[in-house]
C-alpha cells in the first residue's frame, strides 16, 4: 500500500494510442499521481506495432520507477525487457508464462468474476489476480464482480487483488477498503483531462 494506505493505482493504456501525443499525456499523468504498474493494453495484434509502442512506453515508465507489464504476449514481454505479463484467460496460462519469465518476473491474472480461477491463478504463481468489471459490463460476458467477492477475497487470500472495469469515484470510494489496485483506463482516457479524471479517483480512494 502507499503512504495513505489506500489502494494504489493500476493504470492501462488506451486500446488505440497515437506514439506523436500519448506519451506526452502519459508522463504528465505519471508525473501528478503515484502509479503502481502500468500495463500495455492495445486492440491490435500487430507485432510491430506493439514493439513501437512498448519501446515508446517502457522509457517513460521506467523514467519514473513504474513497472510496464503487457497483454497477454508472453513472448513480446521476455524480448522486449519488459517487467511481466498480464494474462486474459484466467487461470489456464500462468504457469507457463511464469516458467518462462522466471521468477522475478510480474505475471497478472485477469479472473473475470471467478473465485476459482482466481485462487487457481494464485495457486499457479501469480502475482496479483484482477476481477472486474466492477461496474458497467465491458469485460467478458457482462457479469459483475461484486463487492463481496473482493472482501471474501482479501479476508481470505493473501494474492494482492485488482479491481478493474468501469472504475468510477464512486466505485472507488466502496472497494477502497477491500482492494489491493484499481485498475484505470478507458475511464481517464476517454475524458478531456485524464489527469484529473484520475485526480477524481484517487481523492474518492483516500475517502
Amino acid at each position: 500500500m502507499a503512504e495513505s494506505d489506500r489502494p494504489q493505482i493500476y493504470l492501462v493504456t488506451p486500446p488505440e494510442i497515437d506514439l506523436m501525443r500519448f506519451p506526452e499525456t502519459l508522463s504528465a499523468v505519471l508525473e501528478a499521481q503515484e502509479i503502481a504498474c502500468l500495463r500495455l493494453s492495445l486492440a491490435t495484434r500487430d507485432e510491430d506495432v506493439l514493439m513501437r509502442a512498448a519501446d515508446a512506453i517502457r522509457e517513460i515508465a521506467h523514467a519514473f520507477d513504474v513497472a510496464l507489464v503487457i497483454d497477454t504476449h508472453v513472448v513480446l514481454a521476455d524480448r522486449l525487457g519488459l517487467d511481466g505479463v498480464h494474462l486474459t484467460d484466467g487461470a489456464r496460462s500462468v504457469r507457463a508464462a511464469r516458467k518462462e519469465l522466471g521468477l522475478d518476473a510480474i505475471v497478472g491474472a485477469f479472473c473475470g468474476t471467478s473465485r476459482h480461477d482466481g485462487m487457481n491463478a494464485g495457486e499457479g504463481g501469480a502475482d496479483y489476480v484482477s476481477f472486474g468489471p466492477v461496474s458497467g459490463g465491458a469485460l467478458g460476458d457482462g457479469s459483475l464482480a461484486e463487492r463481496d467477492l473482493f472482501a471474501w477475497w482479501s479476508e481470505m487470500i493473501e494474492v494482492p487483488v485488482v479491481a478493474e472495469g468501469g472504475i468510477t469515484a464512486e466505485v472507488a470510494r466502496d472497494l477502497a477498503p477491500v482492494v489491493d489496485f484499481v485498475s484505470v483506463g478507458e475511464e481517464i482516457w476517454r475524458t478531456d483531462d485524464p489527469g484529473t479524471a484520475l485526480a477524481g479517483i484517487v481523492a474518492a480512494l483516500e475517502g
